[in-house]
């Protein structure tokens, strides 16, 4: 259960950067949830002499966005396999309320994820997708084993 739960949590994470990446270069409506993650990993970039908005500080922030990301959606594995489609898809409803509501509270400055209703609704969207994507994954890895 462990392999494939990890399987899922990539899989969601992959698939929420993907679509992530792809909106900003399309429409600057875009959440930039890739300059949220610059700025927490701010202290970290300094320490290292990094600019702000370099592409080694762009690299780590996606780096950091896989890893969490794929921490958290791992969790659509743990719980009865009948219920993965319910757990994807909450782990994605929250993930997507929090994206739009938490790095302000964080002291992560303007609000990049949530200038309009439309960036509001692609935030909370693709989450939503990254959560549908892990449940999507494990079901498909654990009919494989």
């Amino acid at each position: 259960m462990l392999k494939s739960s990890w399987i899922a949590g990539v899989a969601g994470a992959t698939t929420l950067t993907l679509i992530h990446q792809t909106a900003r270069l399309v429409t600057d409506k875009a959440p930039r949830m890739d300059v949220l993650g610059r700025r927490a990993l701010r202290p970290l970039t300094d320490k290292l002499g990094l600019g702000h908005d370099s592409s080694q500080a762009q690299g780590l922030a996606l780096a950091g966005d896989l890893i969490s990301n794929s921490i958290y959606y791992a969790a659509v594995g743990w719980g009865r396999p009948q219920t993965v489609w319910q757990r994807g898809a909450a782990l994605g409803a929250a993930a997507g309320l929090g994206a739009i509501t938490l790095p302000q509270l964080m002291g992560l400055g303007h609000r990049p994820q949530a200038r309009t209703w439309e960036t509001r609704m692609m935030a909370f969207s693709w989450y939503f997708i990254g959560g549908l994507a892990a449940a999507g994954a494990w079901q498909v890895w654990k009919k494989r084993s």
